[in-house]
């Protein structure tokens, strides 16, 4: 390598020196946020059927019906950003969030615990992720904004890292349906319950680190940053009423900005682009919503399934995708996600694979790696080989095409439409969310039921057939799909 492309490979990692001070809030925040959300929604399926007693098939009912109010709520948030502004979406998300988790922490009564505390989380959320994209496209120029991207997602995926490692730990220090003690008020919670209160406490400090450290009106342009200075839209009143009145006339104008979006040709190009790749994204619903009851009818209760995907996964993503978006830069997202996507939706048929061809990784130095990795004890289940190496080129996938899916929509967005096209651009992971959901149950009912015979390989067989949808439709439909993206051939 010369000394020139040297410099210029490690040269683009140092963009980021002198970005705003709340690009790094985001990436700090970042982490805490996926680290509550990703413990509470490994939870989720097991809560349902555990604590408020539903059976496979009703509780993916739920999450579908959940994954819908999630889906409306980021839909509308995306205008609510261009109206309200990044630090008070931010503050009522983390709020709002924070408080569900709480009741779904302490109340396993269905009318308490779906109504006041699943379904307004729906909302929280919706006030978070999407905010959290327009915010690192609004504070990075344009040199920082690939890199900036990468490293957002690096820091996502620590927060996946040590959410795999928290649920896991908890599972094995209170067992599966053990109870915790909750100090000072005398009572006991399940073990999902425990989970899902830490996620309530993890969201907390993002709430405080915002309201003390983020400023309002901050853009980082090409030119320099600048500061709108903040117009009292309703003087004299507190943080919640202001930020209620804002929502309200937010809404109006939300009806006339998304409108406006389907006059564009951009839009209807981008919404097939994110149409083809909510098939690929059904991979990573089924590991939340499909794979725990899975993992724990195949390897049994207690088995470290958090760590063995959640952890594993996030930590090669984090190593690699700041390299890949660095070797990438000068290739426009759509020829990126093509090849990623097609690498992660292969990787699924390592699943459908018989476990028992696995057998000699297992009893060799891979087997003996996996059980000191998970302190696991006695011969290694050849499943738990399977899992890894699926884990392992899944990610690698994950690594070249994900990063890339946050940086189409900024970099395609007419000027002034960046946060509607950002909330637009999760509407198919949380319609993913949905077909998983609804398709759950039925599947692990039919393939691999709690009582019964099983037939796990035709799962996988199904996850990834569907999977391949979107690297083989992006290819086929390309000269209708694919925008111009300013910078990149």
């Amino acid at each position: 390598m010369t000394e020139t492309a040297h410099e210029t490979f490690f040269g683009k990692f140092t963009a980021l020196k002198g970005a705003v001070r709340e690009l790094w809030i985001i990436f700090g925040t970042k982490i805490m946020t996926i680290l509550a959300y990703s413990v509470v929604n490994s939870t989720l399926i097991l809560w349902l059927s555990s604590d408020l007693g539903f059976g496979d098939k009703s509780a993916g009912f739920i999450v579908a019906a959940w994954s819908t109010a999630l889906t409306i709520f980021t839909v509308m948030v995306g205008s609510l950003v261009d109206a309200v502004g990044i630090r008070k979406s931010l503050m009522a998300g983390f709020g709002l969030a924070a408080a569900a988790r709480f009741v779904m922490a302490f109340f396993a009564i269905r009318w308490i615990a779906l109504p006041f505390g699943l379904f307004p989380m729906a909302l929280g959320e919706a006030l978070q992720t999407p905010v959290m994209v327009a915010a690192v496209k609004r504070f990075t120029t344009t040199r920082q904004r690939s890199i900036a991207f990468s490293v957002y997602y690096a820091m996502m995926n620590i927060g996946f890292a040590v959410a795999g490692w928290t649920f896991d730990k908890v599972r094995s220090g209170l067992g599966e349906y053990g109870h915790y003690s909750v100090p000072l008020l005398g009572f006991h919670i399940s073990t999902y319950q425990t989970i899902i209160l830490l996620g309530a406490l993890f969201t907390l400090p993002n709430l405080v680190l915002t309201y003390f450290a983020m400023r309002g009106g901050v853009e980082a342009t090409d030119e320099g940053v600048v500061i709108h200075p903040p117009v009292p839209k309703y003087p004299g009143k507190s943080f919640t009423e202001a930020f209620i009145l804002s929502s309200r006339d937010a809404l109006k104008d939300w009806f006339r900005i998304f409108s406006s979006l389907w006059t564009e040709k951009t839009f209807y190009r981008f919404l097939a682009f994110f149409g083809l790749v909510v098939f690929v994204k059904l991979v990573l619903y089924h590991m939340y919503y499909t794979f725990p009851k899975y993992a724990i009818r195949e390897l049994g209760e207690g088995a470290p399934f958090g760590e063995l995907f959640g952890t594993l996964n996030a930590v090669i993503v984090v190593i690699l995708a700041p390299i890949v978006g660095a070797l990438t830069q000068r290739f426009t997202a759509y020829r990126v996600v093509v090849f990623g996507t097609l690498i992660t939706a292969l990787s699924v048929f390592l699943m459908v694979v018989q476990p028992a061809h696995y057998q000699w990784l297992a009893s060799g130095m891979f087997g003996r790696g996996i059980a000191w990795w998970l302190d696991l004890k006695g011969p290694v289940q050849p499943l738990y080989v399977a899992i890894v190496l699926f884990t392992i080129l899944y990610s690698v996938g994950e690594s070249f095409y994900s990063p890339r899916l946050y940086e189409y929509p900024a970099a395609i967005a007419p000027k002034g439409q960046e946060g509607s096209y950002l909330a637009l651009s999760m509407l198919p992971y949380f319609l993913a969310k949905f077909v998983v959901g609804t398709m759950s149950g039925f599947m692990l009912d039919a393939f691999c039921p709690a009582q019964g015979p099983r037939h796990p390989q035709m799962l996988w067989i199904i996850i990834g057939g569907m999977a391949l949808i979107t690297p083989v439709g992006l290819v086929v439909f390309r000269k209708y799909i694919q925008v111009h993206e300013a910078g990149r051939d």
